[in-house]
């Protein structure tokens, strides 16, 4: 009898947010395709767009990624002219990863469909609720950064 009970419980939430994550990542994968990078790469590329010039382990951080992920990641960025390194003049042995205007302009692009994607989202929620979600997400975070 438990067992029947058991299968009749809710999902998990952290199962519920990891089904979002997947969902809106292979959204995104499919999204930015058309220009050659992944949903990985274009995370970082708005983290960079909204903190230019972090070290690589900020922007690790920030993108929610390894370290040895974003070496990869600033790599294949680098290779394509989006983003840039150069020394950070507080701390010489540190490299500093810049956007550069290519990497701007393939944001600039992509923001009206990333906006209808996060938008898509959120269609049947009205716009407390979207608020009370964003709210609710920013909250959790905290609670286990």
């Amino acid at each position: 009898m438990l067992d029947a009970q058991a299968s009749k419980a809710p999902p998990s939430l952290l199962y519920m947010v990891k089904q979002v994550e997947l969902v809106v990542r292979s959204h995104l994968d499919e999204l930015v395709r058309p220009s050659g990078i992944t949903a990985l790469q274009y995370t970082a590329l708005t983290v960079l767009e909204r903190h230019d010039g972090l070290s690589a382990a900020q922007l690790a951080r920030d993108s929610f990624v390894t370290a040895q992920s974003v070496a990869d990641v600033v790599r294949s960025l680098e290779g394509r002219g989006l983003v840039r390194r150069e020394r950070n003049p507080r701390n010489r042995r540190e490299l500093l990863i810049l956007l550069t205007d290519s990497g701007r302009e393939l944001l600039a692009e992509y923001s009206g469909p990333v906006r209808a994607l996060e938008e898509r989202m959120v269609r049947d929620l009205t716009t407390r609720q979207t608020e009370q979600f964003r709210k609710a997400l920013t909250q959790a975070w905290h609670a286990l950064s």
